[in-house]
C-alpha cells in the first residue's frame, strides 16, 4: 500500500501540483504564531509544552483517521494515505522553480533566472553572474529534495499509516517558524522545536545523502561528506549538500554576494564550476535517488507479504 500510494501522489501532483506555501505552510505558520503568542513565557518548558500541543494533536489525529479509513475498507486507508502525502511532500511545489530558472539560463535571460531565484529563497539575487544563479538553484533543489520528497518518505515509512509524514512535516514548520528568537526578546521558548526537529531529521539527512552517492558518483559523494559537510554554515544540511555535489561531480558552496553584502560560504564538491548543465544533471540525480527510494520501498513491501 505505501508504494501505492506513493506512485498515486507522484502522478496527482504531476496533473495538479500542490500549492505547498498557500495550503500547508501559511497556515501552519499561522498556527504556530497562535500558540506562541498563548505559550510563550520565556521558559524552555513553555516551548515543550507549545511544541507538544500542536504536534500530538496532529499525529494522533492522523492515526485515528487512518484506522477508520481502514476499519472502513483497504481502499479508504489507501485514499488516507495519499491525501496525506499528497499535502506533506510537495515535490512539484519546488520543481517548477528550478525549471523556469533552467529555461531562462538555457535561453540567456540572466536578469528573469536572478528574479526567479529571488522569489524562490526569498532574497536578492541582483548581483549573481549565471554561474552563481546556477550554482544556488542547485542547492536549493538539493535541499528541497531533501525536505519534501526523501525525509517525508523515510517518516512515512517509519510510523504507521502516514502519521510519520505528518509528525516531520508538522516538526519541520514548527522549527522554521520559531527558529529565530524576534528582535528584542531573550527567552528559552523557541529553543526546543530547533533540537527536537534536529534529532527528528538526523537519520533522513544521512539516508538521502546515502541515495545521492549511490546512484551518482560514490566515492566523490562520500569524500565530500567526509570531509567538507562540517564545515557549512548548516553542518546537518551540509551533509546532504557535500554529498550531491560529489555525486554530482560540481562545485557548490563558495563565496557569493548576496544583498550587496559577501556571503563568505565554504566550498563544497569537487569538479567544474555549476551551469545550466549541471542543473540538469542535479534533475537526474534527484530522479535516480526517487527511483532507488521505490525500488527499496518495493522489495520491503514484498519482504513483508513473504515474511
Amino acid at each position: 500500500m505505501s508504494l501505492l500510494s506513493l506512485i498515486a501522489v507522484f502522478l496527482i501532483e504531476q496533473l495538479r501540483p500542490l500549492s505547498y506555501r498557500k495550503v500547508v505552510a501559511d497556515p501552519l505558520g499561522r498556527l504556530a504564531d497562535w500558540v506562541e503568542l498563548r505559550c510563550n513565557a520565556g521558559q524552555y518548558r513553555d516551548g515543550v509544552f507549545a511544541w507538544l500541543i500542536v504536534i500530538v494533536p496532529a499525529v494522533l489525529g492522523t492515526g485515528i483517521l487512518y484506522a477508520v479509513s481502514w476499519s472502513i475498507n483497504p481502499l479508504a486507508a489507501l485514499a488516507c494515505n495519499v491525501g496525506v502525502l499528497y499535502l506533506t511532500m510537495g515535490f512539484r511545489q519546488f520543481s517548477h522553480h528550478y525549471t523556469e530558472i533552467q529555461l531562462a539560463l538555457r535561453l540567456g535571460d540572466l536578469d528573469r533566472a536572478r528574479q526567479l531565484l529571488a522569489e524562490w529563497q526569498g532574497r536578492s539575487a541582483e548581483s549573481l553572474g549565471s554561474g552563481d544563479v546556477a550554482r544556488l538553484a542547485i542547492e536549493e533543489a538539493l535541499a528541497a529534495a531533501h525536505r519534501h520528497v526523501f525525509a517525508v518518505l523515510l517518516w512515512y515509512v517509519l510510523l504507521p499509516g502516514p502519521c510519520g509524514a505528518v509528525l516531520y512535516r508538522v516538526s519541520a514548520v514548527l522549527a522554521e517558524r520559531w527558529r529565530q528568537v524576534p528582535e528584542g526578546r531573550d527567552d528559552d521558548f523557541f529553543k526546543f522545536s530547533g533540537q527536537v526537529f534536529g534529532i527528528i531529521d538526523w537519520l533522513p539527512l544521512r539516508c538521502t545523502a546515502a541515495a545521492f552517492a549511490v546512484v551518482g558518483d560514490f566515492e566523490d559523494a562520500v569524500y565530500c561528506w567526509r570531509n567538507q559537510a562540517g564545515e557549512w554554515q548548516d553542518r546537518e544540511l551540509g551533509i546532504v549538500l557535500a554529498s550531491g555535489a560529489g555525486a554530482l561531480g560540481v562545485q557548490l558552496g563558495r563565496p557569493v554576494v548576496e544583498g550587496g553584502e559577501l556571503n563568505d560560504r565554504s566550498e563544497l564538491g569537487v569538479g567544474d564550476p555549476a551551469d545550466v548543465d549541471f542543473m540538469q544533471s542535479a534533475v537526474g540525480l534527484v530522479w535516480r535517488a526517487i527511483v532507488l527510494w521505490v525500488l527499496l520501498l518495493f522489495l520491503l513491501g514484498l519482504a513483508t507479504l513473504v515474511g
